[in-house]
């Protein structure tokens, strides 16, 4: 698709070379051009500037003027592909119940993928298109996929394959990854060790022979599994040429972060919970960690602390954490916008950590996350706003007028 934005009020994010991630102070500066034109040629940016060097060409043309534009949202952590949902459990919660005793009670993971298994391939796949079109709306233009709700050899594989079609079917990003270690099984209850064995041995070998995924994934938590489980299962992964990542401090700190750190794992999420250690272990490393605010919001659990990270000169991402039970939402304006708010965040910081940073963490940073020649031009057109700051001041009504992926406007179904 060819087009030119004319009269753009503030192109955001504008990176002459793909930059690396970001950290520290550096994600406080956001690069702009005011009264910009972005040239659009085979899905690809080829070209943006002033609009005094805006180029007279004969081709579509769309005049941006009063609005602005930026790349859309990479949204690194997600749980997108799911069977029904878990609204009981959060009337439970707010009865009182935890989020551990709602699980010791039969409900969380484990009801997910007692749901999961019950489900069809196609009902699933059509379950999640409905939701990858949703965040696609909202300005999400690429994202990662968890499984992690079979828990069983057919059901994960399901999961797997669900992602795998959406991916053929849309022209969003999709990176996939395999979290079988998402909790263990009622068959495995005194048979962790077990469970583990049969990730390895029965499944490994079938994502790779059918390359399902991009990434292997463990919940190293208090309750699930342990840092040797973590080691074994990222070692297993590569092996299999699945690059690492973790859910890791969101209940309490148990050392997983290290156990990530030495396995060269790409992502360390969660990060409610983070130790002076923790934080120094994560430093001059190539690991991006990445924080998870609408799951602190909605369960009501510490933020990850992203003014003491940042201040240590660490890097940040922020993800949605989509999924049934701790985060029903895979809104990335929410995301910016309570990061903002609760984490304090400048906005500067979570834009950064919303684009480039999130597609570090998925290894996209090359075709994603900027407004920069080469890369896809995955845009959001704002509505008409006064200044990039409205976009996570306006949190209950995000100011997306358009989005494009691959230069082409993505209409609502």
């Amino acid at each position: 698709m060819n087009v030119l934005f004319k009269n753009i009020k503030e192109l955001i994010q504008v990176r002459e070379t793909s930059t690396n991630f970001l950290s520290g102070k550096e994600m406080s500066i956001l690069p702009t051009i005011k009264n910009a034109f972005l040239l659009v040629e085979n899905g690809i940016i080829s070209d943006y500037g002033i609009m005094e060097n805006c180029p007279e060409i004969d081709i579509k043309t769309i005049d941006a003027k009063g609005k602005m534009i930026l790349p859309s949202w990479c949204d690194s952590h997600t749980h997108l592909v799911f069977a029904g949902n878990r609204e009981d459990e959060f009337v439970d919660r707010i009865n009182g119940l935890s989020y551990a005793e709602i699980a010791k009670n039969g409900g969380g993971i484990l009801h997910s993928a007692k749901r999961l298994q019950q489900t069809s391939e196609e009902d699933l796949y059509n379950q999640s298109k409905i939701r990858l079109e949703e965040i696609i709306q909202l300005g999400t233009g690429a994202v990662e996929i968890k499984s992690g709700y079979g828990l069983s050899k057919n059901a994960e594989l399901k999961m797997l394959r669900v992602i795998k079609k959406l991916k053929q079917n849309h022209s969003i990003e999709i990176k996939a990854t395999f979290l079988g270690a998402h909790a263990v099984p009622l068959e495995f209850k005194d048979n962790k060790s077990g469970y583990l064995q049969m990730l390895i041995d029965d499944i490994l070998p079938t994502i790779e022979k059918e390359n399902l995924a991009d990434f292997i994934d463990i919940f190293c938590e208090t309750g699930y599994f342990s840092v040797d489980d973590t080691k074994q299962i990222l070692k297993a992964g590569k092996k299999h040429g699945l690059v690492g990542k973790i859910h890791v401090n969101q209940f309490t700190a148990i050392g997983g972060i290290k156990a990530g750190i030495d396995n060269s794992v790409l992502s360390v999420d969660h990060l409610e919970e983070m130790r002076t250690e923790d934080i120094e272990v994560l430093k001059n490393t190539k690991t991006m960690p990445v924080a998870l605010p609408s799951c602190s919001f909605f369960l009501s659990i510490p933020y990850t602390p992203a003014r003491k990270m940042i201040k240590a000169g660490l890097p940040l991402a922020l993800a949605t954490d989509y999924n049934p039970g701790s985060t029903p939402s895979g809104n990335m304006n929410f995301v910016v916008s309570t990061a903002c708010i609760k984490m304090k965040m400048t906005p500067e910081e979570a834009i950064n950590a919303a684009t480039i940073n999130g597609a570090y963490a998925m290894n996209l940073l090359e075709k994603v996350g900027s407004i920069t020649k080469g890369k896809l031009a995955n845009l959001i057109l704002t509505k008409e706003i006064n200044s990039y700051n409205f976009i996570p001041y306006s949190f209950g009504n995000h100011c997306i007028e358009k989005v494009y992926l691959k230069g082409i406007e993505i209409k609502k179904a």
